[in-house]
């Protein structure tokens, strides 16, 4: 059931008019929860057993793990860990496991043809992992206390609007907000209401409409390309992987405060940041806090020693790079961002207070580098494989002269302004919000940009494309 379907309106209307109907505050969480199973099984319903099955043994588990001596604890967390990742790495590394234990078998004369697992991978089982997963570490940290309701635990990891493509929602932010009936506040339904369209403007209109198109045709080409070309499908990827995942954060942060939740941001204007380290608290960020609390802290973090920090930092981005995907395309992706942030951070410890770099020009140069090294390594994360990787990079630093070109004038006008766009959105923005932007907008002016965002999601409706980060 996708966000930019009539399916999905339906649903939603249907839902949210019962949910605000039913005085009980016990009715209500039923009614989410059953809708939220609903919303998964349309996808595949056997899945939906996969998902009750993994959340109800961790729910046990994070109740063990309180009951039992610290001693004991650790035991009982790794259970947890052992079995969520396995079912994670069954299902979305299985096959790629396979592949490259008979290509290391190749390599010493081994002769191994293994069976093809003919898996089907779980639509948002690397979120919802995460989100079941979350609730079992703090219980270990102690910075959550078990729940006594399975049902809000059920409902904590599954409620649909952030189920299947984040952001990945801690049980620890989203427990809490189901002990009682949330408290009208008033403008909230309308401001939900006004991110679910900003959300789709961003998918439907600008992500699949005005910049998907240019992308596919470049990575999907198979000859030498132009220079021109080449920065052209890769910029417009790099335009359409934000408004598409961002589209769907926001959706679903709309969708969660009309049904009176609140869901932390998961974008705050990242390509408008000045350095790796700062993209990354700007980009996905319920991703890299989950990364940066559950894994690189408790690594060491910084508190190592420089080395070991910088070791910690690319162990991170590799395991974050295979969180994406079962391909060496995301493996060398994540490892690229590894890299830059153990540069940046070397260079910072080398390098302190530089007066060039606090400047407003200083930090504009850094942030249009930022972006280029965020735009190169897109290419291996959307590149089907290493050879279309390096045919592009080739093309972009000018190795093919003669290189075809395979997009129209128009798509480069049309890619270049709304790339334009978006940086100076971002640059602009990158110290407020959304929220504070909006407010600042006269009432009759923000009625006529809504007005036009449905418009323009109503005029360009019905390619049906799935949100990208559904095949994580």
């Amino acid at each position: 059931m996708l966000f930019n379907s009539l399916t999905f309106v339906v649903f939603f209307v249907l839902v949210t008019g019962t949910y605000w109907t039913l005085r009980s505050w016990e009715a209500r969480k039923n009614l989410l929860l059953v809708a939220s199973y609903i919303f998964y099984g349309a996808w595949n319903p056997p899945f939906a057993l996969l998902l009750f099955a993994t959340t109800t043994l961790d729910f046990w588990l994070g109740d063990r793990i309180a009951a039992v001596p610290p001693a004991a604890r650790r035991g009982w967390l790794v259970a947890s860990v052992t079995v969520n990742l396995s079912m994670l790495g069954f299902f979305k590394y299985g096959n790629f496991l396979l592949e490259n234990f008979q290509w290391l078998l190749g390599r010493v004369g081994v002769a191994y043809q293994p069976p093809h697992l003919d898996i089907f991978l779980p639509i948002g089982i690397s979120f919802y992992t995460f989100h079941s997963l979350s609730y079992t570490l703090d219980v270990y940290r102690g910075a959550t206390q078990p729940t006594r309701s399975l049902r809000d635990f059920l409902l904590a990891v599954s409620f649909f609007p952030q189920l299947v493509a984040g952001p990945i929602v801690r049980a620890a932010d989203f427990l809490p907000q189901c002990a009682a009936p949330p408290v009208p506040r008033p403008g909230r339904f309308g401001w939900g209401l006004l991110l679910m369209t900003l959300g789709l403007f961003e998918k439907i209109v600008l992500a699949d409409t005005l910049v998907a198109g240019s992308a596919d045709a470049i990575f999907s080409y198979g000859g030498p390309l132009a220079s021109l070309d080449a920065w052209t499908g890769v910029l417009a990827f790099s335009s359409q992987i934000f408004f598409d995942f961002s589209g769907y954060s926001t959706c679903a942060i709309g969708a969660a405060l009309c049904l009176g939740f609140e869901l932390k941001d998961n974008f705050r204007f990242p390509y408008g940041a000045v350095g790796i380290s700062d993209f990354w608290r700007r980009w996905h960020i319920s991703l890299s806090t989950f990364l940066r609390d559950y894994l690189y802290i408790p690594l060491g973090g910084n508190r190592t020693g420089p080395w070991r920090a910088v070791l910690n930092l690319v162990i991170v981005m590799f395991l974050g790079g295979l969180w994406h995907g079962a391909a060496w395309t995301f493996v060398v992706w994540g490892l690229l961002h590894g890299l830059c942030l153990a540069v940046e951070h070397a260079l910072r410890n080398l390098y302190k207070n530089i007066q060039w770099t606090m400047t407003r020009g200083g930090q504009l140069l850094l942030s249009a580098l930022t972006y280029l090294t965020v735009c190169f390594a897109w290419v291996f994360f959307r590149a089907a494989d290493f050879p279309t990787a390096a045919r592009l990079i080739r093309a972009m630093i000018g190795l093919f002269p003669h290189g075809d070109a395979i997009l129209s004038t128009r798509e480069i006008i049309q890619v270049g302004c709304v790339t334009a766009g978006l940086l100076l959105a971002h640059w602009n923005m990158r110290d407020t919000s959304i929220e504070a932007a909006v407010a600042r907008l006269p009432r009759s002016l923000l009625l006529t940009l809504w007005t036009l965002m449905l418009c323009a999601i109503i005029l360009t409706q019905g390619n049906g494309h799935a949100f990208i980060y559904f095949q994580f």
